[in-house]
């Protein structure tokens, strides 16, 4: 697959000779995370020789998170020619050449006792990287996929064999899921196979062995500690709002109507936010705006209104007052950028962290500025106050008041304005059960979804609307890859699918609203109790999805697999020549 945000990419790179300082305007996931890659991996100079700039950013999906060949040659010819140089991508050539995903073949296992209690998942995955390594390609399969097994199950023992081929293609890179999708592939395709082969109900054998709520906190067998969840109340919710037990009578429907219908499930996990430390900076201007400065990077998610949210929620500062400010390398907190489903865990907690710090300065300068004892200040609803008395400030005004004062004494603080950081030892879990029905017409082989039900659970919910928004965006991305998107080349490593005319995105036409709601969970690994949602809906699909495939074709007595995307044209092969022929079909061109 390719990524394919609204906008392709495009840079403007300067360079100052009398400074031998370099200069480029980037469309990036956080700058301090693309300076790290030109600093220290391409370009050898010191940091403070490279200074980088993101405005607005018209979607990532990973492809973002790091420099191209483009960027390092044009900061050269800049560095060259003394004059600015700029480049911008076509989509063709973004297709081309931006990083590619999810190029694997996976050979996997799943082991069972008499009573079908889970002991082993074995995998064996071979893991395409391309013509040569992107930055971080061999990180997503050894490390993300890794850690999301045995997903949310009770086993024991998990065996994984990664190894990473060199092909004659496109780099791998990270896209939405970034190899978490593929942990949740390979434990949900087992357990719906396993349920086939030994007559078993796939709803029991899950309850049979999901985690209970007295095992949390559970380590799992790769090493990962789920300090929260509720798993068997997110079956119960999902079993509900998809209405599971009415689909026999759809089912009914859908053959009277010469279509198939079949119905799959998948149960997700992710490890996701993990990425260290996060900063953040607080400052009460003398226009009574509070500017907070974060190393995140918005692509679309809506930072501007949920950070806000953080801030108001806490310092009880009115929304339109609250500037966020992210992307410029020069006046930034250590940080890393937006990424792993990461900001809201880490930018978010490092923005509480930091109005923690802001409300303790300011018990200190409001018993200054209202001459009353530090023991005696409250803070509430954006107001100190002198506890039993009408005596009151508010934070932005106090922060006026302060800066008006001709000096401060020396054992206090000088002003409001904060740093803090938020750092953590493991990831955080969002996880949660998707439900999709199909419909297959055998004479076509077109696949239409027909209902898609999501119970999720992202910890705390700051805003629930732009939850919805990721949520829905990533199912639709999970949709593209079970359903349309392939990057196809040809034998003589031509790609054919080099335009929108011949790679299949997905259109509103190919997807209901998915029925959804949130199960909340706080997470234990942070203030805020958030766990991350921004892949959560790409993970959780394309398993649920390609489950209701094999499904659909098992009611029909077909019992061959075939690979992704499910295509109208695979899928009637399927149906139709059952000698085996379509085994052949599987890695060939459309």
């Amino acid at each position: 697959m390719v990524a394919n945000p609204l906008e392709p990419r495009t840079s403007i790179a300067s360079y100052d000779a009398a400074t031998e300082r370099y200069e480029i305007t980037v469309s990036s996931q956080g700058v301090l995370y693309f300076l790290r890659g030109l600093c220290e991996h391409t370009l050898r100079v010191s940091p403070d020789k490279m200074h980088i700039r993101t405005y607005d950013v018209g979607g990532a999906f990973g492809t973002k998170e790091l420099p191209y060949p483009e960027d390092v040659a044009i900061l050269y010819a800049a560095r060259v020619l003394g004059r600015p140089v700029k480049w911008t991508g076509t989509r063709s050539e973004h297709i081309l050449s931006d990083n590619h995903a999810r190029d694997a073949v996976i050979d996997c296992a799943l082991a069972l006792d008499r009573e079908a209690n889970f002991l082993a998942v074995r995998a064996t995955i071979l893991n395409a990287m391309g013509a040569y390594c992107s930055y971080i390609a061999p990180i997503m399969p050894i490390r993300n996929t890794t850690n999301g097994l045995p997903l949310l199950y009770k086993t024991p023992l998990v065996e994984v064999c990664q190894k990473m081929v060199v092909t004659n293609s496109a780099p791998i890179g990270p896209y939405r899921g970034a190899g978490r999708e593929q942990g949740a592939l390979i434990v949900e395709r087992l357990v719906d196979e396993a349920a086939r082969e030994i007559g078993m109900d796939p709803i029991a054998l899950r309850r049979r062995n999901v985690l209970a709520n007295s095992a949390i906190p559970y380590t799992t067998p790769t090493g990962r500690i789920y300090d929260s969840g509720d798993f068997e109340s997110v079956l119960d919710k999902a079993l509900d709002l998809a209405d599971w037990d009415g689909f026999d009578a759809r089912a009914k429907a859908s053959k009277k109507a010469g279509k198939i219908r079949g119905r799959g499930i998948s149960f997700f996990i992710e490890a996701v936010g993990g990425i260290p430390f996060e900063g953040a900076h607080i400052r009460f201007g003398d226009d009574g705006t509070v500017s907070v400065v974060l190393a995140t990077q918005s692509q679309g998610q809506g930072h501007e209104t949920s950070f806000s949210q953080v801030v108001a929620g806490q310092l009880g500062i009115p929304l339109d007052s609250i500037r966020i400010c992210q992307g410029d390398s020069s006046d930034i907190p250590r940080g890393m950028g937006s990424f792993a489903s990461r900001s809201m865990i880490m930018a978010g907690s490092a923005i509480k962290v930091t109005c923690d710090l802001v409300i303790e300065k300011g018990r200190h300068l409001a018993a200054h500025v209202l001459e009353v004892s530090e023991n005696d200040i409250e803070f509430s609803a954006g107001m100190f106050r002198a506890a039993g008395t009408d005596l009151a400030i508010g934070v932005r005004e106090l922060a006026a008041r302060v800066r008006a004062l001709a000096k401060l004494p020396d054992n206090l603080p000088q002003s409001l304005d904060s740093s803090g950081e938020f750092a953590v030892k493991d990831f955080h879990f969002p996880n949660g059960c998707h439900i999709c029905e199909i419909e297959v017409d055998p004479e076509t082989g077109v696949i239409k979804v027909a209902r898609y039900t999501v119970v999720a659970d992202f910890g705390v919910i700051i805003n629930p609307m732009i939850v919805r928004g990721q949520l829905h965006g990533g199912v639709t991305q999970g949709l593209g890859q079970a359903l349309l998107e392939h990057c196809v080349y040809s034998e003589h490593g031509q790609l054919m699918t080099g335009s929108f005319m011949d790679y299949a995105m997905p259109r509103a036409s190919d997807f209901p609203e998915p029925k959804a709601t949130f199960h909340e969970v706080p997470s234990t690994a942070n203030p805020l109790g958030v766990k991350g949602c921004g892949e959560a809906g790409t993970t959780g699909s394309i398993p649920a999805i390609t489950n209701a495939v094999v499904d659909a074709l098992s009611r029909a007595g077909v019992n061959i697999m075939i690979d992704m995307p499910f295509t109208p044209e695979k899928t009637w092969r399927a149906f139709n020549l059952l000698d085996g022929s379509v085994k052949s079909y599987n890695h060939a061109a459309p």
